[in-house]
């Protein structure tokens, strides 16, 4: 392997001090999406709301962060990155410290959205930072993120559990004073970024979702998101646990995400590409959504399947990124921007209509549906297998250049990623 001959990658988590900083601040944010979990109950029962009134904090918080992602490219591109970060962090402390202060499940719901916006914000442009920062590249960056995507949501639901057996109240105060420290730590420590010479327009997204590719992946995250969600927001009340209980639960399966994104995806991407990869991942996760929704009342089968549905959580949290990443010739903040736009949106709508239809019909049917949304998204990913494949070999390509040539100075870098960028974009004309 010339890899062997001429020199390694550099290992993703070795990285500068301002990297780290915006690093510990995904991963408090990524709390933020696990944290309610365990008390969802106990919000339910002290507050005298449904469960479906209930599934409404998750339903506010991603269909706000979907919409003000729409917007992100544009603020930074005027604010620049550092402050949009810093804009992001200030809304999260402070609508997570309002909602632990309500008193109605409806004001808890309105802070949620805010605190979305704040997580929109935040989300778009940490990737962003931590790409252009980071030492090892591409890969390497998106590994370090997905690495704090994985421990926020392996602890957010530990953190959730276990301040919520004293008040459900404790988690949101405990979001508010971690975001505080991440927000010192990165005004101290990340360096003003240059606010960009071009602006970006409010209808870049939507430009950037004409491309087949991009539009094929976000679609597909969209099913995978629907299934996902409907066990992250509604899984928690046929198994009657109390808080800290419920967090240990998400915790193993926190720690099972964060575990295959970081080691079992790079492996079985390296081994089977990523579209062969991604469509085992999504076929196992309807098979196992689906025995979610056979055994919903049986509690020790439904905790061991939420728990196993963590690895293909994490295996595909990180395949998909890359796929995104690799199949777009836009811009790359424009590109996450639109993503996860139309995939926080099936996030979104998830919990609430499963709540919605565990009252209309019975609690088995909203697994079966996202068991069946999921196996959408794999028809949805066969019509852009050719696309997906030529980008990959493309990348493929220009990461054995990098490797047969060493390290390479910046400028050589951003040439070869320029030039991968261009075989991307003419291969997506020909596609269209």
């Amino acid at each position: 392997m010339s890899g062997a001959k001429h020199g390694t990658a550099p290992s993703p988590f070795k990285q500068p001090k301002a990297v780290f900083a915006v690093a510990f601040a995904c991963v408090v944010s990524f709390m933020g999406i696990g944290l309610v979990d365990p008390i969802l109950p106990a919000i339910s029962n002290q507050l005298h709301a449904s469960p479906s009134e209930v599934t409404l904090l998750f339903t506010s918080y991603l269909v706000v962060t979907a919409v003000a992602m729409l917007i992100t490219n544009w603020v930074s591109s005027r604010i620049g990155a550092k402050w949009t970060l810093i804009a992001g962090l200030i809304l999260i402390v402070a609508f997570a410290g309002l909602a632990g202060s309500s008193n109605s499940i409806s004001t808890i719901i309105g802070f949620r959205a805010g605190w979305g916006v704040g997580n929109a914000l935040f989300i778009a442009t940490s990737l962003a930072v931590i790409v252009a920062s980071a030492s090892g590249g591409f890969a390497g960056a998106i590994v370090l993120y997905e690495t704090a995507l994985g421990l926020g949501i392996a602890v957010g639901p530990l953190v959730g559990g276990t301040l919520g057996e004293i008040s459900w109240r404790g988690p949101f105060y405990g979001v508010s004073v971690l975001m505080a420290i991440a927000l010192v730590a990165t005004v101290v420590l990340v360096e003003k970024t240059p606010v960009p010479a071009v602006k970006t327009s409010l209808a870049a997204p939507f430009k950037a979702l004409r491309h087949r590719g991009l539009l094929t992946m976000a679609l597909t995250a969209l099913c995978y998101n629907w299934g996902f969600f409907t066990i992250l927001g509604y899984a928690p009340f046929p198994m009657r646990l109390s808080p800290i209980q419920l967090g240990l639960v998400f915790f193993g399966w926190g720690i099972f995400v964060a575990t295959f994104a970081v080691f079992g995806a790079p492996r079985l991407q390296a081994r089977f590409g990523i579209a062969r990869t991604m469509y085992a991942n999504l076929f196992v996760f309807a098979l196992l959504t689906l025995g979610i929704a056979i055994w919903t009342l049986n509690r020790p089968a439904l905790i061991v399947l939420v728990i196993a549905s963590g690895i293909v959580c994490g295996v595909n949290n990180t395949v998909t990124t890359q796929a995104v990443m690799t199949v777009s010739p836009v811009e790359r903040p424009v590109a996450s921007a639109a993503y996860s736009f139309v995939r926080f949106i099936g996030g979104g709508l998830a919990p609430y209509v499963a709540g919605r239809l565990v009252v209309d019909i019975n609690i088995h049917v909203p697994f079966y549906i996202g068991a069946g949304v999921v196996a959408l998204g794999i028809v949805i990913l066969s019509t852009a297998h050719r696309l997906l494949g030529e980008a990959e070999r493309n990348q493929a390509e220009a990461a054995s250049a990098a490797l047969a040539h060493g390290p390479a100075s910046p400028e050589a870098a951003a040439e070869r990623e320029l030039e991968a960028e261009e075989k991307a974009e003419a291969l997506s004309g020909d596609a269209d």
